[in-house]
């Protein structure tokens, strides 16, 4: 057979022979003569040039670039991989899990290897290449969808974008699925699917304690809550490893440095899980009872300060934070200030009481009203005057007795109790956007002092501040800073206790016990006995409040609160509920008494609380 270039010289022998031009004369100019030697010459300097360039780069390359050349040698084989830091875990007082971190990974294309065999350049396929090159994209599409979710036809776009060396497929992959899908591609010949290490923060119970554990942002940060206060000590350090590679995989003896990846710390909470689900559905439920617009709770060990359970409604599921509101993505317990309404005047007695200047069985005249500033405040009820005990003024929550007998006490030594009860401070409890709440100063206008007495529009108060307060006097007079923190584990596996804060003295012990014994008066002599709780002797004050718009100075809704303790011999827990701008009621008894109630009752069966025992006293609210 032929080649190609004999069929063309064939070809032209064959073609019939033109006919012949007549020859051209002749020039009279005559072509010089070079003799043989000279284009000998010629030829051997030429080469010599040719040889003398070729070292001279060779000299140049091995001897004055040589470091340059072996650092670009060097690039094209070493590979730099992040070892990414595990997020430290928070868990529960009880050790359960809250929030983690799952080693999960992005499913990556490389649309040019898929469509090339690994090839990269279509000049490089054979026809085995090109064979399995076209039947790979849906093949991949298959095992994605099976192994991965999704339609074959969503991926195929993806797997076949020409010229493209990176498609994200899927994100948040856990690592062990990858693996399997990784295998099935191997074990069917294919190539062009590679991963990244992104791992996943988790909230396996979703909305439990969102606003208290916060959630992290899409670069894996601390988004808010103590996700976001503790992020340097939960994120922990990514590590690199620097190793050279062959198309074969790691070169054994090549270079290899490795620093390792330091993971975050693990915190335990104060917060008992099972607890905060209960008051979570208690406060949720009240809230849409009462077409409200909000409503916060707190159950708090008095003897420690530990927060057992701060619930927020409306919540949002940690794993999803862009689907809530931001609003509520905020912890309100400790982010929103509000007028306490009446459950102020417990602190109120505890500073007129520790002074001596008050006792429980004190008679009080009560008129229907009493001037204050260029005003008149009265209580929620019309009454002309009334001759109530000291104990009845608190347990009938009047706001007008409570402005007698807090005149009765310096400015000064009002404010200052206040301040020790830790109002218009941050408590420090850790989490994000504290506020301090306000309190006038201590040469503030008398009817400054009138409104601070009876919870009035003098003082606003966050709900951490005001549990606490209550807290601290019912701990027989001694106030500890509010918790959420109880411990955490070190890298060396040893365990730091974090429930620290220096306990102080804000009233004496008889105070503590008469306070409490006059808020136990007001859960006796409520109608319907709405707070009281078969088995357990409690103490309890409501709270009613107006929302003022600070432009035009009228209200524009309500905030209602219960408080209490129990059990009152010798009190453990707290509890407190606030409900903002309820819709359907409109006191602190008929809005949130009865979620108050329930959290309570559940708080002291949970905690194996003993049972009241003996005689309960009668405690007159009238002479």
């Amino acid at each position: 057979m032929s080649r190609p270039l004999d069929r063309f010289f064939l070809a032209r022998e064959a073609r019939p022979a033109k006919q012949a031009k007549p020859a051209k004369r002749p020039t009279t100019r005559k072509r010089p003569v070079v003799s043989s030697v000279t284009r000998l010459r010629a030829l051997l300097i030429g080469i010599a040039v040719i040889f003398s360039m070729a070292a001279g780069r060779a000299v140049q390359v091995q001897a004055i670039d040589a470091d340059t050349v072996a650092a670009e040698a060097a690039s094209q084989i070493t590979v730099t991989r992040d070892l990414p830091a595990f997020r430290g875990e928070l868990t529960d007082r009880n050790g359960e899990v809250l929030a983690f971190t799952e080693d999960t990974v992005w499913v990556i294309a490389d649309p040019l290897a898929i469509m090339t065999n690994g090839k990269l350049s279509p000049d490089q396929m054979t026809d085995k290449d090109r064979q399995v090159a076209a039947a790979a994209p849906q093949q991949l599409a298959q095992l994605l969808a099976t192994r991965l979710g999704g339609s074959v036809d969503g991926y195929l776009p993806k797997l076949t974008k020409a010229g493209s060396r990176y498609q994200i497929l899927v994100k948040q992959v856990p690592a062990a699925v990858f693996r399997e899908l990784n295998q099935a591609v191997s074990d069917a010949g294919l190539l062009g699917l590679f991963k990244e290490s992104h791992p996943t923060r988790r909230y396996p119970n979703k909305t439990l304690a969102a606003n208290v554990l916060g959630f992290v942002n899409e670069a894996g940060d601390g988004g808010g809550g103590l996700e976001l206060v503790l992020n340097s000590q939960l994120a922990g350090k990514d590590g690199k490893e620097i190793y050279e590679n062959s198309p074969n995989g790691k070169i054994p003896l090549g270079t290899n440095v490795l620093q390792p990846a330091v993971n975050g710390l693990d915190y335990q909470l104060t917060i008992d899980a099972g607890l905060q689900w209960e008051v979570q559905q208690i406060l949720g439920d009240r809230v849409r009872k009462t077409d409200a617009n909000s409503g916060m709770a707190i159950v708090m060990n008095v003897k420690t300060g530990e927060v057992l359970a701060l619930a927020n409604y409306p919540t949002f599921d940690a794993n999803t934070p862009g689907d809530a509101d931001a609003k509520d993505l905020q912890n309100r317990a400790v982010t929103t200030p509000y007028t306490p309404g009446s459950v102020q005047k417990a602190l109120t007695f505890a500073a007129l009481l520790d002074q001596g200047l008050v006792r429980a069985d004190d008679v009080v005249k009560v008129p229907g009203k009493i001037k204050s500033g260029d005003k008149y405040v009265s209580d929620a009820w019309d009454h002309g005057t009334l001759t109530l005990l000291a104990r009845g003024v608190l347990a009938k929550s009047s706001n007008v007795g409570t402005i007698e007998l807090a005149r009765k006490s310096t400015k000064q030594a009002l404010h200052d109790y206040y301040v020790s009860f830790g109002l218009g401070q941050k408590t420090g409890i850790g989490l994000p956007g504290e506020s301090k709440g306000v309190l006038p100063p201590a040469d503030m206008p008398d009817y400054s002092r009138d409104g601070l007495a009876f919870g009035g529009s003098a003082v606003s108060v966050t709900l951490i501040q005001q549990a606490a307060a209550v807290a601290g006097i019912a701990n027989g007079g001694v106030y500890n800073p509010p918790r959420l923190l109880k411990s955490r584990a070190l890298a060396d596996g040893t365990s730091e206790n974090l429930l620290t804060g220096e306990p102080r003295r804000v009233v004496s012990e008889q105070t503590s016990a008469e306070v409490v014994s006059m808020m136990e008066a007001m859960v006796q002599h409520t109608r319907a006995h709405t707070f009281d709780i078969p088995g357990y002797r409690t103490g309890a004050k409501t709270g009613t409040s107006q929302k003022l718009d600070p432009k035009t100075g009228k209200s524009t809704g309500l905030v209602t609160s219960t408080i209490g303790v129990g059990p009152v011999e010798d009190p453990q827990i707290v509890a407190y509920v606030v409900i903002d701008h309820p819709r359907r009621g409109s006191s602190g008894q008929s809005v949130a008494g009865p979620a108050y109630r329930d959290i309570m009752a559940l708080a002291l069966a949970r905690y194996g609380v003993p049972q009241s025992t003996g005689k309960v006293p009668k405690l007159p609210i009238e002479p």
